[in-house]
């Protein structure tokens, strides 16, 4: 089953189970440049150039979450490509996955900006760029 958390709640999950692993599933620009949680392990689900889909996925992710009935929770830009990588791994027998809702900046605005109506970084939670 893929549960869905608004960033607080995950970040609150990530405080209480020690067990828990946050996986960033953005491609490797996005983690780097426009930031990311700290201990956000990178596994981009799709990549430059031309957002491919990584092939070795669920491969990676359990090189860092062995455990597969431990949390692990997934983050994109804006809660989409989180989801997809969440059935992949439930797919993989991964008992508990969490996508994480809004992902790191947010939906677009009125504007199409992203960052002001909600997203990791808009609820004030913990954050770095490389």
């Amino acid at each position: 089953m893929i549960e869905n958390l608004d960033p607080k709640q995950a970040w609150d999950l990530l405080q209480t189970n020690p067990n828990a692993v946050l996986i960033d599933v953005r491609t490797a620009i996005e983690h780097s440049f426009v930031g990311h949680p700290p201990k956000a392990i990178h596994v981009a689900w799709k990549e430059f150039p031309g957002m491919q889909l990584n092939a070795n996925f669920v491969a990676q992710v359990e090189q860092h979450a062995s455990d597969k009935s431990a949390p692990v929770l997934l983050l994109c830009r804006s809660g989409q490509r989180s989801v997809d990588a969440a059935k992949a791994l439930e797919a993989a027998g991964y008992l508990h996955l969490v996508n994480i809702l809004e992902g790191f900046e947010g939906p677009l605005d009125a504007d199409r900006h992203r960052g002001n109506l909600g997203g990791w970084r808009f609820h004030g939670l913990p954050w770095s760029q490389s």
